[in-house]
């Protein structure tokens, strides 16, 4: 394999492990917080067992979640330099913010959790939790402002750096002056530029509107859909501890206290899911149709298109084996997907006729003349396919996302249910210890649908880093070869095998011991008084 499909490799191993842990760090914030107030406002002791621990899983995730999220930081110098130094002016920002200020607010306020539980009071345990719980948030916003970036890049304009001699004239970087002086400037090309592979080590995105390149149009759509995400994957992690503690008849009154919060939390962040994903899935039609067909497996453009739901997309070969189309065996609701594309409900009939583009018309001929001036029509038809992302595995990849999401949807409101009737803490009935058990396989489902609903978002992206404008083989570093790649995979594997085995073993203990009684002579959190009352002014807040 060569650096590009092993760099590739890399960033998706050590991504993807990392993305196990915020999620459940965003959703466990969240939690938390709805913990840390009734704790504040019922003044029970077991709330304040339930925040310890909780708080304790919390601080052992986002230790794990730290660890494995640095190696991603130095892979964009040492795997993907032309990419860094391509959008480092755009790029650097947003990670910038999110490692200054939410990382530093969300660990500093942690640690005030963690190792000040008998030095302050329940009120600023409670504010507290808000700021860990808006530093983890805010952590996700930054980096999904960046990615999105990525995915419909806004606010900037192409520079290309050149030669300027005393006179004036400019020329390209790679001419030898000789003895001759000049100063090195950049020159803001077109609006309209296509980047050329020649253009690599002189032309690179500059920012001209920081709002609107952080607000580009896929911004707010791919936030509000992540973020519920990492609600439901949280809130199925408390369902799934705490269905094993009812199910053990262990801290049973703990156990029932978690999993009506955490129900609640996964039911209604569910329902809201699926109002998100509606418009993610729109706005993807909108700037990223190309990627919208792969998902969908939709060969031509067309009206009344349908709604793949299950099957099986491959790529149709020529003689030659260059691909030429896709060969899709789907089962799927006709003209379900115009209609969703249009977003008029009230009107189906006319909605149908919303025409869909197929991946036979994608991308553009405009933008794939612009990147081949050369190329002849028929040849460059045959350059389209090599424009498209890996629609085989999207397709599946997209349609587990869906079916899972539904699928925990089913739990949520079977929970619910239970909840409202009782009959979920029928421990004794079968169907209900079944139901539990289920509910104990939940956060593996929400893991793989939030790890499919990634891998949909980059996937889909391809060939391009940043779509349409710097493509993923153009984005590699020049002097990193094939070998030294695939030894650091080998060794991050290695690493996070470690990291998995500590993390399980750390998390087994903690469920098994589970919320521990504050001991007698402890002083609760609940009466805590300050050094001031040392010097006989007693006081709480």
């Amino acid at each position: 394999m060569n650096v590009e499909t092993l760099s590739r490799i890399q960033f998706a191993l050590t991504a993807s492990f990392h993305f196990v842990f915020p999620p459940m760090t965003i959703g466990l914030g969240v939690f938390l917080v709805v913990l840390q107030t009734l704790r504040v406002v019922t003044r029970k002791p077991l709330y304040v067992e339930l925040a310890r621990f909780w708080t304790k899983v919390f601080g052992l995730i986002f230790a794990i979640g730290v660890a494995t999220g640095i190696p991603m930081e130095f892979q964009f110098g040492t795997n993907w330099a032309s990419y860094a130094r391509f959008v480092g002016d755009i790029f650097g920002s947003p990670l910038a913010i999110e490692g200054i200020y939410a990382f530093f607010m969300e660990s500093g306020f942690l640690a005030l959790l963690l190792f000040g539980w008998n030095r302050i009071g329940p009120k600023w345990h409670l504010f507290s939790t808000c700021m860990v719980a808006l530093g983890a948030h805010f952590s996700a916003i930054w980096i999904l402002v960046a990615n999105s970036w990525m995915q419909t890049p806004a606010g900037f304009h192409l520079a290309r750096q050149v030669k300027v001699t005393a006179d004036g004239t400019q020329y390209p970087v790679a001419t030898d002056l000789g003895t001759q002086a000049f100063t090195l400037t950049e020159v803001a090309l077109p609006r309209d530029y296509v980047v050329q592979p020649a253009d690599l080590g002189q032309v690179r995105a500059v920012i001209d509107n920081f709002t609107e390149a952080i607000l580009n149009p896929s911004t707010l759509d791919r936030l509000f859909h992540t973020i519920l995400a990492c609600w439901i994957t949280g809130a199925f992690v408390v369902i799934a501890i705490s269905a094993w503690w009812l199910r053990r008849r262990r801290h049973v009154e703990a156990a029932q206290i978690s999993l009506r919060i955490a129900l609640t939390m996964a039911l209604i962040s569910s329902v809201l899911q699926m109002l998100s994903g509606d418009s993610t899935a729109r706005g993807v039609a909108r700037f990223q149709p190309t990627k919208l067909a792969a998902m969908e497996g939709l060969e031509r453009t067309r009206t009344e298109a349908p709604l793949g739901l299950v099957g099986w997309v491959s790529w149709r070969r020529d003689s030659a084996g260059q691909i030429t189309g896709l060969e899709s065996k789907t089962v799927g609701v006709p003209a379900l997907l115009s209609i969703l594309v249009s977003g008029d409900f009230l009107h189906p009939a006319t909605a149908a006729q919303t025409e869909v583009k197929g991946l036979l018309d994608l991308p553009s001929t405009q933008l794939l003349r612009a990147r081949h001036p050369q190329a002849t029509e028929a040849e460059l038809n045959q350059l389209r396919p090599k424009y498209w992302p890996n629609s085989p595995i999207l397709f599946q990849t997209y349609h587990l996302m869906i079916a899972l999401g539904m699928v925990l949807l089913g739990l949520a409101v079977l929970g619910c249910w239970g909840l409202w009737t009782g009959q979920l803490w029928q421990v004794d009935r079968p169907v209900v210890r079944y139901f539990l058990a289920a509910l104990m396989l939940s956060p593996f489902l929400a893991h793989v649908a939030t790890q499919a609903g990634w891998f949909t978002a980059e996937l889909g992206r391809q060939p391009w880093a940043v779509f349409e404008v710097l493509k993923t083989s153009e984005a590699t570093s020049a002097v990193v070869r094939a070998p030294q790649v695939l030894r650091s995979i080998i060794l991050f594997t290695l690493i996070y095998l470690l990291l998995s085995a500590l993390f399980i073993t750390m998390l087994t203990k903690m469920v098994r011991q589970g919320p521990q009684p504050l001991v007698l002579n402890e002083s609760l959190p609940e009466r805590w008084q300050p050094l001031s009352h040392r010097a006989g002014h007693p006081g709480e807040i």
